[in-house]
């Protein structure tokens, strides 16, 4: 079985040498390097304004590395939204918010110590914004499930340890038109928002809110 994978990351530079240990710790998983396996969307990561950035092409050997797949069982969004929390500190504007931060932290917080690579959504603007609806208690974890399919969110791969960043290896670059991508890049983060804004009309009187998550476990304990 074929092992290695095609990645590709977008930027405003070519980076034909990632360098282990660069990178904002507050990125979606914390430091890394992040790629994608759909060049369409890192050509839209690449050019967050109208000026032409670049896409580098890598292969990655996955043999033997350590895994962490956030869209594979046995993980569920909410292993996702706690590692986002952990790492990008959503705006939480209620009491609520900040115990639904709490019970995240303790209960679905993964352990990524040991974890070379990392699969999983990419939290753009729109998706950042669904998941501060949900730990505010607005939104129901079944819209916030539905929400997550919106706008045609990507995965998104991420290295994270001296391992994985010695099995990738730099291909080529392709320039990503700024004047076609920036706008491809508006226009899939409206569409997703409109359409979560259609979803969102009314109370999900059936759902699963965060507020009930955390009664239930206080119930337990």
């Amino acid at each position: 079985m074929n092992q290695k994978r095609k990645l590709y990351h977008g930027s405003e530079k070519i980076i034909s040498t990632p360098l282990y240990g660069a990178g904002r710790a507050d990125n979606d998983y914390g430091q890394g390097f992040y790629c994608t396996e759909e060049i369409e969307l890192a050509k839209e990561w690449a050019c967050q304004t109208l000026k032409d950035g670049f896409v580098s092409c890598y292969d990655l050997d996955m043999t033997g590395l350590t895994v962490l797949n956030l869209t594979d069982e046995p993980y569920q969004v909410l292993h996702w939204l706690a590692l986002l929390n952990e790492n990008r500190k959503p705006s939480i504007s209620t009491r609520i918010g900040a115990d639904a931060s709490t019970y995240l932290q303790q209960r679905y917080l993964p352990d990524i110590s040991d974890v070379d690579v990392i699969i999983g959504y990419r939290a753009d603007d729109s998706y950042f914004s669904f998941a501060r609806s949900f730990l505010n208690n607005q939104i129901s974890m079944q819209q916030l499930g539905k929400a997550m399919k919106l706008g045609k969110l990507g995965e998104q791969i991420v290295l994270k340890s001296k391992n994985a960043f010695s099995r990738l290896q730099y291909r080529e670059f392709e320039i990503a038109a700024g004047n076609i991508y920036f706008h491809k890049r508006q226009a899939r983060d409206e569409k997703a928002r409109n359409d979560f804004l259609i979803e969102q009309q009314g109370s999900d009187l059936e759902g699963t809110y965060i507020l009930d998550l955390i009664r239930e476990s206080r119930e337990e304990s």
